[in-house]
């Protein structure tokens, strides 16, 4: 088989909005740094993602080492800067899916922009360092811990998975539909499925189960519109137990840095 290399990286520090390419990144307690650190709630205090507002799409994330930009994709004259580290004082209570959080709002200007932009009240809020989210024990070896991910701290997807989708679609789509923090390179379609422990440059990872795939794969993420596809499509071939199976979503045992180029190495397969 020829060599499985890491081919790209990315974070998403906002949920649901625009992800970041990076060249290397750190794997640390909860997955890449800064990956879902902050997200968007509702009055109730309850995560907004892609899946009903499908306009933050049209919204992009960028970081340097001090602060973090969102930038209006189509409108780049539409944007918003705030501080990594800035964080109002009162904790707020959020809600992401069955899990319950303490979180803190970023400021009051920032949420105001996001406001104007959706429509509606919504705050951008950060996830401390001392917040604890844990993953779900039955498919964690250890305690582990994850930021505002849906569940896991990181998502494993091969280049052939896309491809061979691809060959099947009328319109060929990017992998951002698909939101991965990890692509690689070389393998059959769907190698993912297969992995059980593998490492990646000096990191050690485990599979914890394949990711389900909901409506937010719909959304184009240049446009922001919804479609049928590739949910549609999908159905066709990857649907197991009435769920659409699309990538893996894994866990790390040790901290380290991932760069693009470096080689997946296969320890035990499913």
């Amino acid at each position: 088989m020829d060599k499985l290399l890491l081919s790209q990286l990315f974070i998403y520090p906002i949920k649901s909005l625009g992800g970041i390419a990076l060249k290397q990144g750190y794997i640390s307690t909860r997955g890449l740094e800064h990956d879902r650190e902050w997200m968007l709630i509702d009055q109730e205090g309850t995560f907004i993602t892609q899946r009903k507002y499908h306009q933050l799409a049209l919204l992009q994330t960028s970081m340097s080492d001090t602060m973090v930009t969102v930038q209006h994709k189509q409108h780049p004259d539409q944007s918003i800067s705030f501080s990594i580290a800035e964080q109002l004082n009162a904790p707020i209570a959020v809600s992401i899916w069955d899990d319950h959080c303490t979180a803190f709002e970023v400021n009051a200007e920032v949420s105001k922009w996001f406001s104007a932009f959706l429509q509606m009240d919504v705050k951008l809020v950060k996830m401390p360092n001392t917040e604890k989210r844990i993953v779900d024990p039955r498919y964690a070896l250890y305690e582990a811990t994850v930021g505002f991910a849906d569940a896991y701290p990181s998502l494993i997807i091969g280049q052939a998975s896309l491809d061979l989708l691809n060959t099947k679609l009328a319109h060929q789509i990017n992998m951002d539909r698909f939101r991965p923090n990890l692509v690689f390179t070389g393998g059959d379609a769907h190698l993912e499925d297969e992995l059980k422990e593998f490492s990646i440059g000096e990191v050690q990872f485990y599979s914890a189960k394949p990711c389900t795939r909901c409506v937010l794969i719909t959304v184009d993420q240049q446009t922001g519109e919804k479609s049928q596809e590739p949910l549609k499509t999908l159905a066709t071939y990857r649907n197991f137990g009435q769920k659409i199976l699309f990538g893996q979503n894994i866990m790390h045992t040790n901290h380290g840095v991932l760069r693009i180029g470096d080689e997946i190495k296969i320890i035990s397969r499913r």
